[in-house]
């Protein structure tokens, strides 16, 4: 039976990943479980510390002893053991001697059988949703590749099925995370960003989005080539998914045009960019160390006629040609907003007459 545990053990291993040494330990606990229930202990409340088991890791051969305190009067069995009874363990048992006694897991009762399984089984759980967390934590930040398995048609959300090691991941992303205006079905595969990965007592939370500014860099990262390996750099990002984004990029080789970089021959990158995005549209604009620049810049396609920098250095003026206001604040203001996210400065706008 032993050995045949072992094997059991190193078939898990292989099959699920479980090392045999967790699997091993848990067994060790499970036994100090059921010892807890033959004494009719609570199974869930902290381990007696008077027993020990020893399990062979390569024969599986299982040794378990109790260390029980010679008392006058027995009020703890699992702990403590009468002179009487201490004989059969030592020759002359004294008042406040300690006893080493043998524990058979064959005495062990159905109660404390069962007690025992059911913690080998949480073992298992745990271990398994342990791996999960470390495989998916790993790749916070990252874009993974789903399937929607089903669509909740009372709150939006969709349950998506995870491509990993595992054979089946399940994760949830809300109606919150998916891009205003996007329908996902059932059998769909799409592309979700990894913003975080929970530990709880039901398992890892896999947060997952199609709205968070990350999912844009790392598209451009898969697809321009400069950017995955370092010649261009995003610096910064703004976003209003299922709208538009702007995006501020630097090149570090003087030869390598940034912005042409991430739009590609005839468009392509930055076209195949706001394909997965359902058609949200992208700015791309070029960085620049100085503010008056960097918000000239990002206030685009509006021309500026000038930009000056307030005495906080958190806000600035902008003025703009007269026909060119409304391009510059944008609908609903959302070209002003999204310039004043992508820079970091509170931004103010005037037209050219009003400035003067």
């Amino acid at each position: 039976m032993a050995s045949e545990m072992i094997k059991a053990l190193e078939d898990l291993e292989k099959e699920k990943g479980i090392p045999k040494a967790y699997m091993l330990d848990r067994i060790g606990q499970a036994l100090v479980a059921a010892y807890k229930a033959l004494y009719k202990r609570d199974p869930q409340s902290a381990a007696l510390d008077n027993v020990f088991v020893h399990i062979d890791e390569e024969t599986g051969e299982i040794s378990m002893h109790a260390v029980k305190t010679v008392v006058e009067e027995v009020l703890n069995p699992a702990t403590e053991i009468s002179p009487e009874d201490a004989l059969a363990y030592s020759a002359d048992p004294q008042i406040g001697d300690e006893v080493r006694i043998n524990v058979q897991t064959r005495d062990f009762g159905r109660i404390a059988t069962s007690t025992a399984k059911q913690v080998i089984i949480q073992g298992i759980r745990e271990a398994e949703r342990g791996m999960i967390a470390d495989e998916y934590a790993s790749k916070e930040h990252e874009i993974l590749t789903a399937i929607v398995t089903r669509v909740n048609p009372m709150n939006g959300s969709a349950i998506l099925e995870l491509s990993g090691k595992r054979e089946r991941t399940e994760a949830v992303l809300s109606a919150q995370e998916q891009i205003a205006g996007e329908e996902i079905r059932e059998g769909d595969r799409v592309r979700v960003y990894v913003v975080e990965v929970r530990r709880g007592g039901k398992g890892p939370q896999i947060m997952l989005s199609r709205t968070h500014p990350g999912l844009v860099k790392r598209l451009f990262e898969l697809e321009v080539p400069e950017i995955a390996d370092g010649t261009v750099v995003i610096q910064s990002m703004a976003r209003e998914a299922g709208s538009r984004s702007k995006i501020a990029v630097w090149s570090n080789d003087e030869n390598v045009d940034p912005i042409g970089a991430c739009v590609g021959p005839k468009g392509g990158r930055v076209a195949a960019v706001v394909e997965e995005l359902k058609g949200e549209k992208i700015d791309i604009i070029k960085y620049s160390e100085d503010p008056v620049q960097f918000v000239a810049e990002a206030l685009s396609p509006a021309d500026v006629v000038s930009v000056q920098m307030k005495e906080d250095g958190k806000s600035c003026t902008v003025v703009v040609p007269d026909d060119q206001l409304s391009l510059a604040i944008g609908k609903e203001g959302q070209n002003a907003r999204l310039a004043a996210k992508l820079t970091g400065f509170k931004i103010d706008i005037k037209p050219a007459s009003q400035a003067k």
